[in-house]
């Protein structure tokens, strides 16, 4: 334990170390626009010339009466412009990244609106999640909706890329979901409709990967469609199944085939869903024996061993996790008499 706490404090000293030195040595102006860019540098090549002359005149400007004066008057006002231009430039940069991070911040915000920030309880099951987006706003969309005669909808969806553009487009998904789930709930009939959606009004570079669960709360019975997504976990009686995938991400074929199949959740079995961030953040050979390790282990701390896989060395990527647990009595309150 000791040795643990000496490597987080040693963690916490050398990060802002590292960034310090990171923005140290990082040439901000290639991060500007064209225009921007070139008038910093007419304005540092000023600075700089201006320099060099008083410099280069400075022991002999007493023998160039009144010429030597001039020559600094010239080379003062030299300095202060190319330094107004460097400043105007730059300040402009700040007030422009400010409004960026502003709108990140109020984009983040809003996203954590969106997501489902207590979960309703399932009677018979408990469900717990972890979502951490890995820039200020992420990629990754889960929800879980309620629907009729005793069903549950978990929808959990990647969408290519990171940043403002990937958080746009899960939130086009996720209004998706919830308008389509009013009408037709069955997960082909999802999976079918937001794949033609996405081809026809998103960028052609732009697809998503997902998973859409119906599960049955009577039965434990799963119907899911598997959209090119890293596969769930079913988790029973020490043997682990997964839901492979059954038809290709959302968003690159109008006409693309998907199709439905079933699964079942036994009493005191758990159901995993997660995104691609989270095995790709677990070091080691065999992520995935790792995480199976995890959720044989004790039912009540299976989402804290969970997390604990993460390395943040290997973390560059959104995280998700949805793991859905059925209590190991279901079956007999579910029995007649």
């Amino acid at each position: 334990m000791q040795v643990r706490d000496l490597k987080a404090k040693l963690d916490r000293f050398a990060g802002p170390l590292h960034r310090a030195f990171k923005y140290n040595v990082n040439s901000w102006l290639r991060e500007m626009p064209r225009s921007k860019r070139i008038v910093t540098w007419v304005g540092i090549l000023l600075q700089g010339y201006a320099i060099y002359c008083l410099w280069s005149r400075s022991l002999v400007w007493p023998l160039m009466w009144p010429h030597g004066i001039l020559l600094y008057i010239f080379a003062w006002l030299f300095y202060v412009l190319g330094w107004w231009l460097m400043n105007a430039m730059l300040t402009s940069e700040l007030v422009r990244k400010t409004q960026l991070e502003a709108d990140q911040i109020a984009a983040r915000q809003i996203q954590q609106t969106l997501q489902p920030g207590k979960l309703d309880t399932l009677p018979g099951y408990e469900l717990e999640t972890f979502y951490k987006p890995y820039r200020e706003v992420g990629g990754d969309y889960f929800d879980v909706i309620e629907l009729a005669n005793q069903r549950t909808l978990f929808t959990v969806a990647d969408v290519s890329g990171k940043g403002m553009p990937a958080a746009l487009l899960a939130a086009n998904i996720q209004a998706l979901v919830r308008s389509i789930a009013n009408l037709e709930a069955h997960p082909l009939a999802l999976a079918r409709q937001i794949n033609q959606h996405l081809c026809r009004y998103s960028p052609s570079d732009r697809f998503a990967t997902a998973v859409f669960i119906v599960l049955n709360r009577e039965t434990g019975e799963l119907t899911y469609v598997n959209a090119g997504h890293n596969a769930p976990i079913v988790f029973s009686s020490g043997s682990a199944i997964e839901l492979e995938a059954t038809g290709m991400p959302l968003g690159l074929f109008p006409e693309a085939a998907y199709e439905a199949r079933q699964a079942l959740l036994s009493p005191g079995g758990a159901l995993l869903v997660f995104t691609d961030g989270f095995t790709d953040s677990i070091s080691g050979e065999n992520p995935e024996n790792r995480l199976r390790d995890a959720l044989a282990g004790t039912s009540d701390k299976t989402m804290l061993l969970l997390k604990s896989l993460v390395d943040p060395q290997f973390n560059e990527d959104d995280i998700t996790i949805l793991l859905v647990k059925r209590d190991a009595g279901a079956a007999s309150r579910n029995k007649p008499g």
